[in-house]
């Protein structure tokens, strides 16, 4: 058996992931918030259109949305797509978006200074030092 290293270029299953990820926010734009929350565009292959939902519930509520989703597919993609598949299987997870660190404040650099000045190793010093030149309105 082939490592699948040698089956597909990385950078090639990279640009088909992003490929995917923005059909899928394209055509789940003409979703319903809630049937676009339940859903996700797994694969495009073959001519055929397959969709994800997490349960049959949503599941036959997307199918009312096939020949929109249908038309705005082969919009995106040349007149391709022929077909529309729904299958049911639990949602992958989207990650959150990293939230932005907060500045470490002027009183916190003070207090790594103290810190560093008490420490007889230098390496740890320096790193006390470092963070403490990063802290917001640094004085110092």
């Amino acid at each position: 058996m082939k490592p699948v290293a040698d089956c597909i270029a990385l950078g090639a299953l990279a640009d088909r992931a992003r490929a995917l990820d923005a059909l899928d926010e394209r055509l789940r734009h003409l979703l319903p918030a809630a049937v676009a929350r339940e859903t996700r565009l797994a694969d495009v292959r073959n001519g055929r259109i397959v969709f994800l939902a997490s349960s049959p519930t949503w599941a036959s509520r997307i199918r009312l949305y096939q020949a929109a989703l249908l038309a705005e597919a082969r919009a995106a993609l040349g007149g391709a797509v022929e077909r529309f598949a729904v299958k049911v299987a639990p949602l992958p997870t989207v990650p959150p978006e990293p939230t932005k660190p907060k500045p470490l404040s002027a009183a916190t650099a003070r207090h790594l200074r103290a810190t560093a000045k008490a420490l007889s190793d230098p390496e740890l010093r320096a790193l006390y030092l470092h963070l403490a030149s990063i802290a917001a309105d640094d004085p110092e």
